[in-house]
């Protein structure tokens, strides 16, 4: 993937202490043929040179949560929690949302939960809670793009 000066992109890396984060930045510039690229990151005063592999554009749909605890599904109050939870996160990545129409405590769908109904850019999404396929006591909260928001 090539990236343009200005470009928003998601940074999926390691922290310190070994546990997986997310940051959001600008694209400063390509450094070189070396397939590194020098990003601003949101918050920071300097830029990092973060290998390109590690990057991805910023999207609706790559923005997600992955939280531990089965009961964040189980639990109808938990659950309904979850929107607010991803759209902190989809603000803090730059996205712009038109319109967001929570569902209650959700409506059940096969492995999990559709929690609101989203426009962005014309485009309709829903946004989901499901356990992850790599490890079910963990849960992902993401936008998927669909024709009918409620399903």
């Amino acid at each position: 993937m090539t990236f343009c000066l200005g470009d928003r992109v998601r940074w999926a890396t390691t922290g310190d202490g070994g546990l997986p984060i997310v940051r959001y930045g600008f694209v400063g510039g390509v450094a070189g043929e070396s397939g590194r690229v020098m990003v601003m990151l949101d918050g920071e005063l300097r830029g990092d040179v973060v290998d390109l592999d590690q990057l991805e554009p910023v999207s609706i749909t790559n923005v997600t949560l992955h939280l531990p605890g089965r009961d964040l599904i189980d639990d109808p109050e938990l659950r309904r929690g979850l929107v607010h939870l991803w759209q902190a996160e989809a603000e803090s990545a730059g996205l712009d949302v038109d319109r967001l129409d929570c569902l209650g405590t959700g409506e059940p769908v096969t492995h999990g939960w559709s929690l609101a109904a989203l426009t962005a850019g014309g485009q309709e999404y829903v946004v989901r809670a499901l356990p992850s396929t790599r490890d079910p006591a963990v849960i992902c909260v993401r936008a998927e793009v669909t024709d009918h928001p409620a399903i």
